[in-house]
Protein backbone atom coordinates (compact mmCIF):
# COMPACT_ATOMS: atom_id res chain seq x y z
CA UNK A 1 0.00 0.00 0.00
CA UNK A 2 2.94 2.28 0.82
CA UNK A 3 4.54 1.73 -2.58
CA UNK A 4 1.20 2.34 -4.31
CA UNK A 5 0.90 5.64 -2.45
CA UNK A 6 4.37 6.71 -3.58
CA UNK A 7 3.71 6.06 -7.27
CA UNK A 8 1.50 9.14 -7.85
CA UNK A 9 4.06 11.26 -6.00
CA UNK A 10 6.98 9.97 -8.09
CA UNK A 11 4.92 10.36 -11.29
CA UNK A 12 4.03 13.93 -10.33
CA UNK A 13 7.68 14.79 -9.67
CA UNK A 14 8.71 13.33 -13.01
CA UNK A 15 6.04 15.34 -14.84
CA UNK A 16 7.21 18.49 -13.11
CA UNK A 17 10.81 17.76 -14.05
CA UNK A 18 9.88 17.15 -17.68
CA UNK A 19 7.38 20.00 -17.94
CA UNK A 20 8.80 22.50 -20.46
CA UNK A 21 7.13 25.40 -18.64
CA UNK A 22 9.34 24.87 -15.61
CA UNK A 23 12.62 26.79 -15.60
CA UNK A 24 14.81 28.72 -13.24
CA UNK A 25 13.72 32.34 -13.49
CA UNK A 26 16.22 34.93 -14.68
CA UNK A 27 16.19 38.68 -15.32
CA UNK A 28 15.82 39.92 -18.87
CA UNK A 29 16.00 43.50 -20.12
CA UNK A 30 13.86 44.15 -23.20
CA UNK A 31 14.64 47.17 -25.42
CA UNK A 32 11.99 47.14 -28.17
CA UNK A 33 11.09 49.32 -31.15
CA UNK A 34 7.58 50.79 -31.12
CA UNK A 35 4.92 49.80 -33.63
CA UNK A 36 4.54 46.41 -35.28
CA UNK A 37 8.09 45.51 -34.14
CA UNK A 38 6.87 45.58 -30.53
CA UNK A 39 3.70 43.64 -31.32
CA UNK A 40 5.80 40.82 -32.80
CA UNK A 41 7.62 40.45 -29.47
CA UNK A 42 4.56 39.92 -27.30
CA UNK A 43 4.39 36.15 -27.90
CA UNK A 44 7.92 35.53 -26.70
CA UNK A 45 7.40 37.93 -23.76
CA UNK A 46 4.35 35.94 -22.67
CA UNK A 47 6.19 32.61 -22.84
CA UNK A 48 9.23 33.91 -20.95
CA UNK A 49 6.95 35.33 -18.26
CA UNK A 50 5.15 31.98 -17.91
CA UNK A 51 8.51 30.29 -17.44
CA UNK A 52 9.24 32.45 -14.42
CA UNK A 53 11.51 35.12 -15.86
CA UNK A 54 11.45 38.69 -14.59
CA UNK A 55 11.18 40.97 -17.64
CA UNK A 56 11.82 44.70 -17.65
CA UNK A 57 10.76 46.66 -20.74
CA UNK A 58 12.49 49.94 -21.51
CA UNK A 59 10.42 52.50 -23.46
CA UNK A 60 10.16 56.26 -23.79
CA UNK A 61 7.13 58.18 -22.52
CA UNK A 62 5.84 58.94 -26.03
CA UNK A 63 5.48 55.28 -27.07
CA UNK A 64 2.22 54.54 -28.90
CA UNK A 65 1.92 50.75 -28.65
CA UNK A 66 4.15 49.94 -25.66
CA UNK A 67 1.92 50.13 -22.59
CA UNK A 68 1.79 48.82 -19.02
CA UNK A 69 1.21 45.07 -18.83
CA UNK A 70 0.99 42.22 -16.35
CA UNK A 71 3.72 40.25 -18.12
CA UNK A 72 6.54 42.73 -17.52
CA UNK A 73 7.69 45.77 -15.60
CA UNK A 74 7.67 48.89 -17.76
CA UNK A 75 10.35 51.52 -17.18
CA UNK A 76 9.72 54.77 -19.00
CA UNK A 77 12.12 57.65 -19.58
CA UNK A 78 11.40 61.24 -20.66
CA UNK A 79 11.99 62.45 -24.23
CA UNK A 80 11.71 65.93 -25.82
CA UNK A 81 8.61 65.06 -27.87
CA UNK A 82 5.04 63.91 -27.22
CA UNK A 83 3.08 60.80 -28.05
CA UNK A 84 1.00 62.91 -30.47
CA UNK A 85 4.18 63.61 -32.47
CA UNK A 86 4.82 59.87 -32.89
CA UNK A 87 1.20 59.20 -33.83
CA UNK A 88 1.38 62.02 -36.39
CA UNK A 89 4.52 60.45 -37.88
CA UNK A 90 2.70 57.11 -38.26
CA UNK A 91 -0.27 58.86 -39.90
CA UNK A 92 1.98 60.81 -42.29
CA UNK A 93 3.65 57.55 -43.30
CA UNK A 94 0.27 56.00 -44.07
CA UNK A 95 -0.94 59.01 -46.04
CA UNK A 96 2.33 59.37 -47.94
CA UNK A 97 1.91 55.92 -49.48
CA UNK A 98 -1.13 57.10 -51.46
CA UNK A 99 0.40 60.30 -52.87
CA UNK A 100 0.84 59.62 -56.57
CA UNK A 101 3.54 62.19 -57.33
CA UNK A 102 6.49 62.23 -59.77
CA UNK A 103 9.32 59.91 -58.75
CA UNK A 104 11.87 62.65 -57.99
CA UNK A 105 9.37 64.55 -55.85
CA UNK A 106 8.48 61.36 -53.95
CA UNK A 107 12.16 60.58 -53.32
CA UNK A 108 12.87 64.11 -52.01
CA UNK A 109 9.78 64.04 -49.77
CA UNK A 110 10.62 60.58 -48.46
CA UNK A 111 14.21 61.63 -47.74
CA UNK A 112 13.00 64.63 -45.71
CA UNK A 113 10.52 62.49 -43.79
CA UNK A 114 13.10 59.80 -43.02
CA UNK A 115 15.50 62.49 -41.84
CA UNK A 116 12.89 64.04 -39.52
CA UNK A 117 11.70 60.73 -38.08
CA UNK A 118 15.23 59.37 -37.59
CA UNK A 119 16.22 62.57 -35.75
CA UNK A 120 13.24 62.00 -33.44
CA UNK A 121 14.28 58.40 -32.73
CA UNK A 122 17.94 59.36 -32.27
CA UNK A 123 16.98 61.99 -29.68
CA UNK A 124 15.00 59.33 -27.77
CA UNK A 125 18.04 57.04 -27.72
CA UNK A 126 20.33 59.87 -26.66
CA UNK A 127 18.01 60.84 -23.79
CA UNK A 128 17.97 57.23 -22.60
CA UNK A 129 21.74 56.81 -22.67
CA UNK A 130 22.33 60.16 -20.95
CA UNK A 131 19.76 59.46 -18.24
CA UNK A 132 22.36 58.69 -15.55
CA UNK A 133 19.86 57.74 -12.86
CA UNK A 134 18.05 55.23 -15.08
CA UNK A 135 21.26 53.75 -16.51
CA UNK A 136 22.67 53.37 -12.99
CA UNK A 137 19.53 51.52 -11.88
CA UNK A 138 19.90 49.20 -14.89
CA UNK A 139 23.49 48.45 -13.89
CA UNK A 140 22.39 47.60 -10.34
CA UNK A 141 19.57 45.33 -11.59
CA UNK A 142 22.01 42.55 -12.58
CA UNK A 143 20.21 41.38 -15.71
CA UNK A 144 21.23 38.13 -17.38
CA UNK A 145 20.79 39.33 -20.97
CA UNK A 146 19.25 41.95 -23.24
CA UNK A 147 16.58 41.13 -25.82
CA UNK A 148 16.31 43.89 -28.42
CA UNK A 149 15.30 44.77 -31.95
CA UNK A 150 18.38 46.22 -33.71
CA UNK A 151 16.25 48.08 -36.27
CA UNK A 152 17.28 51.01 -34.08
CA UNK A 153 20.75 50.39 -32.59
CA UNK A 154 19.90 51.81 -29.15
CA UNK A 155 19.39 48.35 -27.65
CA UNK A 156 22.85 47.11 -28.69
CA UNK A 157 24.42 50.23 -27.12
CA UNK A 158 22.58 49.58 -23.85
CA UNK A 159 23.72 45.93 -23.87
CA UNK A 160 27.36 46.94 -24.43
CA UNK A 161 27.14 49.60 -21.70
CA UNK A 162 25.80 47.04 -19.23
CA UNK A 163 28.29 44.38 -20.37
CA UNK A 164 25.48 41.93 -21.13
CA UNK A 165 24.98 39.41 -23.95
CA UNK A 166 22.41 40.57 -26.50
CA UNK A 167 19.82 38.59 -28.42
CA UNK A 168 18.61 40.38 -31.54
CA UNK A 169 14.98 39.73 -32.51
CA UNK A 170 14.02 41.02 -35.96
CA UNK A 171 12.67 40.35 -39.41
CA UNK A 172 15.46 41.99 -41.42
CA UNK A 173 17.54 45.17 -41.50
CA UNK A 174 17.71 47.70 -44.32
CA UNK A 175 20.78 48.29 -46.48
CA UNK A 176 22.30 44.89 -45.74
CA UNK A 177 23.08 45.79 -42.10
CA UNK A 178 22.07 42.28 -41.00
CA UNK A 179 24.66 40.82 -43.39
CA UNK A 180 27.27 43.24 -42.05
CA UNK A 181 26.35 42.44 -38.46
CA UNK A 182 26.52 38.66 -38.89
CA UNK A 183 29.36 38.79 -41.46
CA UNK A 184 27.32 36.23 -43.35
CA UNK A 185 28.41 35.59 -46.98
CA UNK A 186 25.88 37.17 -49.33
CA UNK A 187 26.95 36.74 -52.97
CA UNK A 188 24.98 39.22 -55.13
CA UNK A 189 24.98 36.62 -57.89
CA UNK A 190 22.09 34.75 -56.24
CA UNK A 191 21.16 36.54 -52.99
CA UNK A 192 18.67 39.28 -53.99
CA UNK A 193 19.17 42.61 -52.25
CA UNK A 194 16.37 44.29 -50.32
CA UNK A 195 14.02 46.39 -52.49
CA UNK A 196 15.50 44.88 -55.68
CA UNK A 197 12.32 42.85 -56.40
CA UNK A 198 14.67 40.17 -57.76
CA UNK A 199 14.18 36.46 -57.25
CA UNK A 200 17.13 34.16 -56.56
CA UNK A 201 17.10 33.06 -60.23
CA UNK A 202 18.55 36.16 -61.88
CA UNK A 203 19.52 36.65 -65.50
CA UNK A 204 22.25 39.12 -66.49
CA UNK A 205 20.36 42.43 -66.16
CA UNK A 206 18.79 41.60 -62.77
CA UNK A 207 22.28 40.65 -61.55
CA UNK A 208 23.56 44.03 -62.75
CA UNK A 209 20.72 45.69 -60.80
CA UNK A 210 21.51 43.55 -57.77
CA UNK A 211 25.19 44.47 -57.90
CA UNK A 212 24.44 48.21 -58.17
CA UNK A 213 22.16 48.03 -55.12
CA UNK A 214 24.80 45.96 -53.30
CA UNK A 215 27.49 48.58 -53.99
CA UNK A 216 25.27 51.50 -52.97
CA UNK A 217 23.78 50.02 -49.78
CA UNK A 218 26.37 51.50 -47.44
CA UNK A 219 25.43 55.02 -48.56
CA UNK A 220 21.64 54.63 -48.57
CA UNK A 221 21.12 54.38 -44.80
CA UNK A 222 23.71 56.88 -43.59
CA UNK A 223 21.04 59.44 -42.76
CA UNK A 224 19.41 57.02 -40.28
CA UNK A 225 22.24 54.91 -38.88
CA UNK A 226 25.51 56.86 -39.10
CA UNK A 227 24.77 59.08 -36.01
CA UNK A 228 24.61 56.00 -33.76
CA UNK A 229 28.34 55.35 -34.20
CA UNK A 230 29.46 58.64 -32.58
CA UNK A 231 26.72 58.31 -29.93
CA UNK A 232 27.95 54.82 -28.99
CA UNK A 233 31.57 56.02 -28.99
CA UNK A 234 30.66 58.81 -26.57
CA UNK A 235 28.69 56.57 -24.19
CA UNK A 236 31.06 53.57 -24.28
CA UNK A 237 34.24 55.67 -24.26
CA UNK A 238 35.78 53.84 -27.22
CA UNK A 239 35.62 54.06 -30.98
CA UNK A 240 32.52 52.30 -32.28
CA UNK A 241 30.93 51.95 -35.69
CA UNK A 242 27.41 50.88 -36.61
CA UNK A 243 28.87 47.59 -37.85
CA UNK A 244 30.48 47.07 -34.42
CA UNK A 245 27.07 47.57 -32.81
CA UNK A 246 25.39 45.14 -35.19
CA UNK A 247 28.18 42.62 -34.72
CA UNK A 248 27.85 42.62 -30.92
CA UNK A 249 24.93 40.15 -30.82
CA UNK A 250 25.38 36.78 -29.18
CA UNK A 251 22.44 35.44 -31.18
CA UNK A 252 20.14 36.56 -34.00
CA UNK A 253 16.50 35.43 -33.86
CA UNK A 254 15.22 36.08 -37.38
CA UNK A 255 11.46 36.11 -38.01
CA UNK A 256 11.84 34.45 -41.39
CA UNK A 257 12.49 31.05 -42.92
CA UNK A 258 13.24 29.52 -46.30
CA UNK A 259 9.59 28.90 -47.09
CA UNK A 260 9.01 32.66 -47.39
CA UNK A 261 12.56 33.75 -48.23
CA UNK A 262 15.06 32.45 -50.77
CA UNK A 263 17.82 30.05 -49.73
CA UNK A 264 21.11 31.70 -48.78
CA UNK A 265 24.15 31.09 -46.56
CA UNK A 266 23.70 31.49 -42.80
CA UNK A 267 25.98 31.75 -39.77
CA UNK A 268 25.92 29.53 -36.62
CA UNK A 269 24.42 32.26 -34.42
CA UNK A 270 21.44 32.84 -36.73
CA UNK A 271 18.20 31.08 -35.70
CA UNK A 272 15.10 31.25 -37.90
CA UNK A 273 11.75 31.61 -36.14
CA UNK A 274 9.48 32.62 -39.03
CA UNK A 275 5.81 32.18 -38.19
CA UNK A 276 6.35 32.90 -34.50
CA UNK A 277 3.30 35.19 -34.58
CA UNK A 278 1.03 32.31 -35.69
CA UNK A 279 1.29 30.56 -32.31
CA UNK A 280 -1.49 32.40 -30.49
CA UNK A 281 -4.99 31.43 -31.61
CA UNK A 282 -8.31 31.98 -29.88
CA UNK A 283 -11.91 31.15 -30.68
CA UNK A 284 -13.71 33.92 -32.56
CA UNK A 285 -15.83 36.32 -30.52
CA UNK A 286 -19.61 36.17 -30.98
CA UNK A 287 -19.49 39.28 -33.18
CA UNK A 288 -17.04 37.79 -35.69
CA UNK A 289 -18.53 34.31 -35.47
CA UNK A 290 -21.86 35.85 -36.50
CA UNK A 291 -20.24 37.58 -39.49
CA UNK A 292 -18.57 34.36 -40.62
CA UNK A 293 -21.67 32.17 -40.22
CA UNK A 294 -23.81 34.66 -42.10
CA UNK A 295 -21.49 34.42 -45.14
CA UNK A 296 -23.03 31.10 -46.14
CA UNK A 297 -21.33 28.82 -48.64
CA UNK A 298 -19.39 31.68 -50.25
CA UNK A 299 -17.29 32.30 -47.13
CA UNK A 300 -15.35 35.43 -46.20
CA UNK A 301 -12.43 37.56 -47.41
CA UNK A 302 -10.20 39.21 -44.77
CA UNK A 303 -8.84 42.67 -45.66
CA UNK A 304 -6.23 44.59 -43.66
CA UNK A 305 -3.42 46.98 -44.59
CA UNK A 306 -1.63 46.52 -41.26
CA UNK A 307 -1.36 48.44 -38.00
CA UNK A 308 0.19 51.56 -39.56
CA UNK A 309 -2.38 52.18 -42.32
CA UNK A 310 -6.02 52.15 -41.26
CA UNK A 311 -7.49 54.92 -43.44
CA UNK A 312 -6.88 55.87 -47.07
CA UNK A 313 -7.93 58.71 -49.43
CA UNK A 314 -11.67 58.73 -50.22
CA UNK A 315 -11.24 58.23 -53.96
CA UNK A 316 -9.10 55.12 -53.50
CA UNK A 317 -11.40 53.85 -50.73
CA UNK A 318 -14.37 54.15 -53.10
CA UNK A 319 -12.51 52.21 -55.82
CA UNK A 320 -11.75 49.44 -53.33
CA UNK A 321 -15.34 49.42 -52.00
CA UNK A 322 -16.63 49.13 -55.56
CA UNK A 323 -14.33 46.15 -56.22
CA UNK A 324 -15.37 44.40 -52.99
CA UNK A 325 -19.02 44.76 -53.96
CA UNK A 326 -18.40 42.72 -57.13
CA UNK A 327 -17.50 39.48 -55.32
CA UNK A 328 -19.81 36.92 -53.70
CA UNK A 329 -17.94 36.63 -50.41
CA UNK A 330 -18.49 38.65 -47.25
CA UNK A 331 -15.54 41.03 -46.72
CA UNK A 332 -14.28 41.94 -43.25
CA UNK A 333 -12.27 45.13 -43.78
CA UNK A 334 -10.19 46.69 -41.00
CA UNK A 335 -10.73 50.38 -41.66
CA UNK A 336 -11.02 53.35 -39.29
CA UNK A 337 -11.54 56.13 -41.82
CA UNK A 338 -14.81 57.61 -43.07
CA UNK A 339 -16.89 54.80 -44.62
CA UNK A 340 -16.97 55.06 -48.43
CA UNK A 341 -20.43 56.17 -49.61
CA UNK A 342 -20.60 53.29 -52.10
CA UNK A 343 -19.89 50.57 -49.53
CA UNK A 344 -21.64 47.36 -50.61
CA UNK A 345 -23.82 45.21 -48.35
CA UNK A 346 -21.28 42.37 -48.38
CA UNK A 347 -18.54 44.58 -46.86
CA UNK A 348 -18.28 45.06 -43.09
CA UNK A 349 -15.94 47.73 -41.69
CA UNK A 350 -14.30 47.03 -38.33
CA UNK A 351 -11.76 49.07 -36.35
CA UNK A 352 -9.92 45.90 -35.33
CA UNK A 353 -10.09 42.27 -36.33
CA UNK A 354 -8.54 39.03 -34.99
CA UNK A 355 -6.56 38.46 -38.17
CA UNK A 356 -4.87 35.15 -37.38
CA UNK A 357 -8.06 33.66 -35.91
CA UNK A 358 -10.09 34.68 -38.97
CA UNK A 359 -7.48 33.33 -41.40
CA UNK A 360 -7.60 30.03 -39.56
CA UNK A 361 -11.37 29.68 -40.07
CA UNK A 362 -12.34 27.13 -42.73
CA UNK A 363 -14.71 29.62 -44.37
CA UNK A 364 -11.93 32.11 -45.19
CA UNK A 365 -11.37 32.13 -48.96
CA UNK A 366 -8.77 34.89 -49.49
CA UNK A 367 -6.68 37.49 -47.71
CA UNK A 368 -6.14 41.04 -49.02
CA UNK A 369 -2.93 42.21 -47.38
CA UNK A 370 -0.23 44.88 -47.51
CA UNK A 371 2.32 42.01 -47.47
CA UNK A 372 3.84 42.73 -44.07
CA UNK A 373 5.79 39.81 -42.62
CA UNK A 374 3.11 39.14 -39.95
CA UNK A 375 0.30 38.86 -42.46
CA UNK A 376 2.35 36.80 -44.92
CA UNK A 377 3.21 34.22 -42.26
CA UNK A 378 -0.34 34.07 -40.95
CA UNK A 379 -1.53 33.37 -44.50
CA UNK A 380 1.13 30.66 -44.89
CA UNK A 381 0.34 29.07 -41.52
CA UNK A 382 -3.38 28.93 -42.31
CA UNK A 383 -3.08 28.17 -46.04
CA UNK A 384 -4.99 31.21 -47.36
CA UNK A 385 -4.20 32.59 -50.86
CA UNK A 386 -3.46 36.31 -51.02
CA UNK A 387 -4.12 39.45 -53.02
CA UNK A 388 -1.10 41.57 -52.12
CA UNK A 389 -1.06 45.38 -52.11
CA UNK A 390 2.48 46.23 -50.91
CA UNK A 391 2.93 49.78 -49.61
CA UNK A 392 6.53 50.34 -48.43
CA UNK A 393 9.67 48.78 -46.98
CA UNK A 394 10.14 45.02 -47.28
CA UNK A 395 6.52 44.52 -48.34
CA UNK A 396 7.40 44.71 -52.05
CA UNK A 397 9.96 41.93 -51.64
CA UNK A 398 7.56 39.82 -49.55
CA UNK A 399 4.90 40.11 -52.26
CA UNK A 400 7.42 39.19 -54.96
CA UNK A 401 8.46 36.06 -53.07
CA UNK A 402 4.88 34.88 -52.61
CA UNK A 403 3.97 35.67 -56.19
CA UNK A 404 6.92 33.68 -57.57
CA UNK A 405 5.73 30.73 -55.46
CA UNK A 406 2.21 30.97 -56.89
CA UNK A 407 0.62 31.81 -53.53
CA UNK A 408 -1.04 35.05 -54.57
CA UNK A 409 -1.42 37.99 -56.95
CA UNK A 410 0.31 41.37 -56.54
CA UNK A 411 -1.27 44.71 -57.49
CA UNK A 412 0.04 48.28 -57.40
CA UNK A 413 -2.40 50.00 -55.07
CA UNK A 414 -1.86 53.39 -56.73
CA UNK A 415 -2.41 52.19 -60.29
CA UNK A 416 -4.98 49.41 -59.87
CA UNK A 417 -8.58 49.93 -60.89
CA UNK A 418 -11.70 48.59 -59.26
CA UNK A 419 -11.88 45.95 -61.98
CA UNK A 420 -8.26 44.88 -61.35
CA UNK A 421 -8.87 44.26 -57.65
CA UNK A 422 -12.14 42.40 -58.21
CA UNK A 423 -10.54 40.17 -60.85
CA UNK A 424 -7.54 39.46 -58.61
CA UNK A 425 -9.77 38.37 -55.70
CA UNK A 426 -11.85 36.13 -57.99
CA UNK A 427 -8.66 34.66 -59.49
CA UNK A 428 -7.09 33.56 -56.20
CA UNK A 429 -10.44 32.13 -55.04
CA UNK A 430 -11.52 30.35 -58.23
CA UNK A 431 -8.14 29.24 -59.59
CA UNK A 432 -7.41 26.21 -57.38
CA UNK A 433 -3.66 26.38 -58.09
CA UNK A 434 -3.30 29.32 -55.66
CA UNK A 435 -4.91 27.36 -52.84
CA UNK A 436 -2.80 24.29 -53.68
CA UNK A 437 0.42 26.32 -53.72
CA UNK A 438 -0.25 28.08 -50.42
CA UNK A 439 -1.22 24.75 -48.81
CA UNK A 440 2.06 23.28 -50.08
CA UNK A 441 3.98 26.17 -48.48
CA UNK A 442 1.96 25.72 -45.30
CA UNK A 443 2.87 22.03 -45.18
CA UNK A 444 6.57 22.81 -45.62
CA UNK A 445 6.44 25.54 -42.98
CA UNK A 446 4.73 23.36 -40.38
CA UNK A 447 6.89 20.28 -40.97
CA UNK A 448 9.50 20.99 -38.27
CA UNK A 449 10.70 19.37 -35.05
CA UNK A 450 9.91 22.36 -32.81
CA UNK A 451 7.57 25.33 -32.95
CA UNK A 452 9.20 28.73 -33.71
CA UNK A 453 8.04 30.24 -30.40
CA UNK A 454 9.51 27.35 -28.37
CA UNK A 455 12.74 27.60 -30.37
CA UNK A 456 13.00 31.35 -29.71
CA UNK A 457 12.38 30.88 -25.98
CA UNK A 458 15.00 28.11 -25.81
CA UNK A 459 17.70 30.28 -27.37
CA UNK A 460 16.92 33.33 -25.21
CA UNK A 461 17.21 31.13 -22.11
CA UNK A 462 20.37 29.54 -23.54
CA UNK A 463 22.04 32.95 -23.79
CA UNK A 464 20.80 33.84 -20.29
CA UNK A 465 22.14 30.59 -18.81
CA UNK A 466 25.54 30.70 -20.47
CA UNK A 467 26.07 34.47 -20.40
CA UNK A 468 26.26 34.56 -24.17
CA UNK A 469 27.11 32.19 -26.99
CA UNK A 470 30.71 33.01 -27.99
CA UNK A 471 31.21 29.54 -29.50
CA UNK A 472 28.63 30.41 -32.17
CA UNK A 473 30.20 33.75 -33.06
CA UNK A 474 32.55 33.61 -36.04
CA UNK A 475 36.14 34.82 -35.54
CA UNK A 476 35.54 36.91 -38.68
CA UNK A 477 34.37 39.68 -36.32
CA UNK A 478 37.92 40.00 -34.98
CA UNK A 479 39.61 40.30 -38.38
CA UNK A 480 40.43 43.47 -40.25
CA UNK A 481 38.84 43.96 -43.67
CA UNK A 482 42.01 42.92 -45.49
CA UNK A 483 42.43 39.85 -43.28
CA UNK A 484 38.76 38.87 -43.84
CA UNK A 485 39.27 38.95 -47.61
CA UNK A 486 42.76 37.37 -47.26
CA UNK A 487 44.28 40.31 -49.13
CA UNK A 488 47.43 40.12 -46.98
CA UNK A 489 47.80 36.41 -47.79
CA UNK A 490 47.10 36.99 -51.48
CA UNK A 491 49.64 39.83 -51.51
CA UNK A 492 52.23 37.67 -49.76
CA UNK A 493 51.75 34.74 -52.13
CA UNK A 494 51.69 37.08 -55.13
CA UNK A 495 54.97 38.62 -53.96
CA UNK A 496 56.52 35.13 -53.70
CA UNK A 497 55.29 34.17 -57.18
CA UNK A 498 56.54 37.43 -58.66
CA UNK A 499 59.82 37.00 -56.81
CA UNK A 500 60.27 33.46 -58.16
CA UNK A 501 59.36 34.61 -61.68
CA UNK A 502 61.78 37.53 -61.42
CA UNK A 503 64.62 35.35 -60.11
CA UNK A 504 63.93 32.70 -62.75
CA UNK A 505 63.90 35.35 -65.46
CA UNK A 506 67.14 36.90 -64.21
CA UNK A 507 68.80 33.49 -64.02
CA UNK A 508 67.67 32.62 -67.56
CA UNK A 509 68.77 36.03 -68.84
CA UNK A 510 72.16 35.65 -67.17
CA UNK A 511 72.56 32.14 -68.61
CA UNK A 512 71.64 33.40 -72.08
CA UNK A 513 74.14 36.23 -71.82
CA UNK A 514 76.86 33.84 -70.69
CA UNK A 515 76.20 31.28 -73.43
CA UNK A 516 75.33 33.43 -76.40
CA UNK A 517 77.70 36.18 -75.41
CA UNK A 518 80.75 33.81 -75.68
CA UNK A 519 79.64 32.41 -79.05
CA UNK A 520 79.25 35.94 -80.39
CA UNK A 521 82.78 36.86 -79.32
CA UNK A 522 84.25 33.66 -80.88
CA UNK A 523 82.55 34.37 -84.24
CA UNK A 524 83.82 37.95 -84.23
CA UNK A 525 87.40 36.80 -83.59
CA UNK A 526 87.26 34.35 -86.53
CA UNK A 527 86.04 37.09 -88.85
CA UNK A 528 88.83 39.45 -87.81
CA UNK A 529 91.49 36.81 -88.50
CA UNK A 530 90.08 36.13 -92.01
CA UNK A 531 90.45 39.84 -92.89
Amino acid sequence: AGSQGLRPLVLGLLLCALNPTVSQGGKLLLVPVDGSHWLSMLGIVQQLHQRGHDIVVLAHEASVHIKEGALYTLKRYPVPFRREDVEAAFIRLGHGVFENEPLLQRVVKMYKKVKEDSALLLSACSHLLHNKELMASLVESNFDAVLTDPFLPCGPIVALYLGLPAVFFLNALPCGLDFQGTLCPNPPSYVPRALSLNSDHMTFLPRVKNMLIFLSESFLCNVVYSPYGPLASEVLQKDMTVQDLMGSASLWLLRSDFVKDYSRPIMPNMVFVGGINCASKSPLSKEFETYVNASGEHGIVVFSLGSMVSEIPEKKAMEIADALGKISQTVLWRYTGTPPPNLAKNTILVKWLPQNDLLGHPKTRAFITHSGSHGIYEAICNGVPMVMLPLFGDQMDNAKRMETRGAGVTLNILEMTSEDLANAIKTVINDKSYKENIMHLSGLHKDRPIEPLDLAVFWVEFVMRHKGAPHLRAVAHDLTWYQYHSLDVIGFLLAIVLGVVFITYECCALGCRKCFGKKGRVKKSHKSKAH
